[in-house]
């Protein structure tokens, strides 16, 4: 099996726990059984553990001096930015609103990796991210009312900050995969994380009443730690080190499509023409920019 190929299937498996984790985590952030930002707060501290146990006993791997300040860039926008203002913005505008927004992160990937990494933006590639960014808007308001009122601006501004932010972290990230091992890279990444992510969680996480969670609830919160936070950054860490930063970026618009199948499956949703035409576009545009030249050697 091929890198690449390796590296697509990496990007697929997180598609996948990200799609199946609107549903898991939704039972314990709706029933306020933890907070967002303390929930934030136990997934940078598991992930960091996590992390770092692997890199003692597996890597061992030193960082240079001169990569420190693009690392706490790394930890500022892909953890703690991404994570806290993904969660406050939910909080303050719709889901359709949030899942619109978020289409825009591989368009953000794209320019910020032409001016970075000086990656060539090929016609293909914005035919992919127009195919799927086409295909996701689709699935995400069938059916569905959109709303943009004053109320929500914060909200929907600060799930496009989020965008913006894992965005950028993906193109800042890559320049490091190519250095160093992708463990080291997510092991510093989540150190300064949670720097930035503590002030701002500890309260809701010292206030959770554990005793009061369920055999599900802890299986969702699970879930969330395991899946949705230490392999999710694993293997988009790994995927990187192989692909380009808008080839990892473009799996995103997977999520609400898995996300429908999942609820399809389980019988909360049915499925329509609509959803297959909005899923064979989706398909479309990952194939075209993941077609793309393989980065690394095999």
């Amino acid at each position: 099996m091929s890198q690449k190929l390796k590296a697509h299937i990496a990007l697929f498996f997180v598609a996948l726990i990200y799609g199946a984790n609107f549903t898991i985590a939704k039972v314990v952030m709706d029933e306020g059984y933890i907070e967002p930002l303390g929930f934030i707060l136990l997934r940078v501290l598991s992930g960091l553990i996590l992390f770092s146990l692997i890199h003692w006993f597996f890597v061992k791997e030193k960082i240079e001096r001169k990569d420190i300040g693009k690392l706490i860039l790394c930890g500022l926008l892909g953890v703690a930015v991404n994570q806290m203002f993904f969660f406050q913005g939910l909080k303050l505008t719709t889901p359709i609103n949030a899942s619109l927004i978020m289409t825009t992160c591989p368009i953000f990937v794209l320019i910020v990796s032409a001016i970075i990494l000086k990656e060539k933006v090929t016609p293909k590639k914005i035919l992919g991210i127009l195919f799927g960014a086409c295909g996701a808007i689709i699935l995400i308001t069938y059916g569905q009312k959109i709303q943009f009122q004053k109320n929500q601006a914060l909200g929907d501004l600060m799930i496009l900050v989020n965008a913006i932010s894992f965005g950028t972290y993906l193109v800042l990230v890559k320049s490091l995969m190519k250095k160093y091992h992708p463990i080291t890279v997510v092991k510093w990444v989540f150190t300064i994380g949670i720097i930035f992510v503590f002030p701002f969680g500890i309260k809701q996480l010292t206030m959770v009443e554990w005793s009061s969670f369920s055999t599900n609830i802890w299986v969702a919160v699970a879930y969330v730690l395991l899946f949705t936070t230490f392999l999710t950054y694993l293997f988009n860490a790994f995927a990187l080190k192989i692909v380009q930063a808008s080839t990892t970026s473009i799996y995103i618009y997977l999520q609400p499509l898995i996300a429908s199948l999942i609820a399809i499956l389980a019988g909360g949703d049915e499925l329509v023409p609509v959803k297959l035409i909005s899923g064979f576009l989706i398909f479309i545009g990952v194939y075209l920019v993941s077609t793309g030249k393989v980065i690394s050697k095999k």
